[in-house]
């Protein structure tokens, strides 16, 4: 199977999707522990090491819109999501690099 280009989106279009109501799943790679902490609104939490066992039950339709997310610009667990969703099947993958530090920096809220 010939590898996906992986897609990135900034906190803008993030932003953008959620205020047009897009129908995506937005999915935090990091720890329960660190989701309990607070993450980004409507996210629901998969860790990175977790996503090839519970993807498939928290992300049943292989062609919504799935973003994933970490800390910060120097966290790799999204981009390794990312890829491991690919390879399972999954169209509409994006990497939200900047993560929940980038969230943080610009000020918005988190959801504890």
């Amino acid at each position: 199977m010939q590898n996906q280009k992986l897609s990135f989106v900034s906190k803008e279009q993030l932003l953008e999707m959620m205020e047009n109501k897009e129908n995506f799943k937005l999915v935090e790679v990091l720890s329960e522990k660190s989701f309990s902490e607070g993450h980004l609104p409507s996210a629901i939490n998969i860790p990175a090491e977790q996503i090839e066992g519970k993807a498939d039950a928290l992300l049943p339709d292989k062609s919504q819109a799935v973003v994933v997310y970490c800390s910060s610009f120097t966290c790799s667990a999204s981009t390794g999501a990312a890829r491991k969703l690919q390879e399972m099947g999954y169209k509409n993958i994006f990497d939200y690099k900047g993560g929940k530090g980038d969230w943080q920096a610009a000020d918005l809220p988190l959801v504890r």
